[in-house]
């Protein structure tokens, strides 16, 4: 298990996707390199600059970038917490704890077909996974879920990975609706990895039963501490309650009670 270390870590860049959204690229602030990091884990950043902000916030890694020293995260705003991050400027410091929870599990064959789901801030998990799955070998495909066409992130970074589709509830973009109703879920998918709301996730799992897929999911409980002592993100499994900050975010399905 990779050790879990705060570190001081330096915005190499704040860009800002849209009036909700902006990514944070970070590079460890002493130059060391940057721990061992797998696909859906996550991070604990103190956030700068509040006093009266006292708790860290948990925040999915959207990209790594080793040959940089980089670690990208996409920040919604929400509060005053997520506000000042998505504000931070470049050559600001913030701390920030990492590596957190567990990761996405590997397809048993790289002939299987493979579908990342992903609703709103929800996709930030998936580009790196979507990435490390290709660089193994795999052929990922994404489904990307918003309310409309403006909302969808990281559109070009997705395609340059894997196949993309969407659905937005306008229409503006891609098929109209839900993701699960999405027509890519017809045609024979064997392993679907997801994050977005909760609502989505539970009717993606549904349908992933439906059609005997494989199926994981990123849960995102509000989160305090990370290490499992405040009990905020407690998820019922069917062997009882756990904290998602240390048994997942990631699960499988059949092991939820959903």
């Amino acid at each position: 298990m990779t050790k879990k270390e705060a570190t001081d870590f330096i915005v190499s860049e704040c860009r800002h996707l849209s009036e909700m959204y902006s990514l944070l690229i970070l590079t460890p602030a002493d130059g060391s390199a940057l721990p061992e990091i797998l696909p859906g884990q996550f991070v604990q950043v103190k956030v700068p600059h509040c006093a009266d902000v006292m708790l860290r916030r948990p925040i999915s890694i959207n990209n790594v970038e080793p040959e940089k020293n980089t670690v990208w995260l996409l920040v919604r705003r929400a509060g005053k917490g997520t506000d000042t991050l998505a504000s931070l400027e470049a050559g600001e410091k913030v701390n920030i704890v990492l590596p957190l929870g567990n990761s996405f599990s590997m397809p048993g064959s790289k002939d299987a077909k493979i579908l990342l789901i992903g609703g709103g801030v929800g996709v930030a998990p998936l580009l790196y996974f979507g990435k490390v799955l290709k660089q193994n070998g795999y052929t990922p495909e994404f489904l990307l879920g918003a309310r409309s066409g403006k909302d969808l992130l990281q559109l070009e970074l997705f395609e340059q990975i894997g196949k993309v589709h969407s659905s937005t509830e306008d229409g503006s973009y891609g098929e109209k609706g839900l993701v699960t109703k999405n027509s890519v879920l017809a045609s024979g998918i064997d392993c679907i990895y997801c994050c977005g709301p909760a609502p989505m996730m539970k009717a993606v799992a549904v349908e992933a039963r439906r059609i005997g897929a494989e199926c994981e999911v990123s849960l995102e409980n509000m989160m305090a501490c990370g290490i499992g002592a405040c009990l905020c993100c407690v998820e019922k499994t069917v062997k009882g309650n756990v904290c998602v900050c240390t048994e997942g975010p990631v699960f499988n399905i059949n092991k939820l009670t959903w």
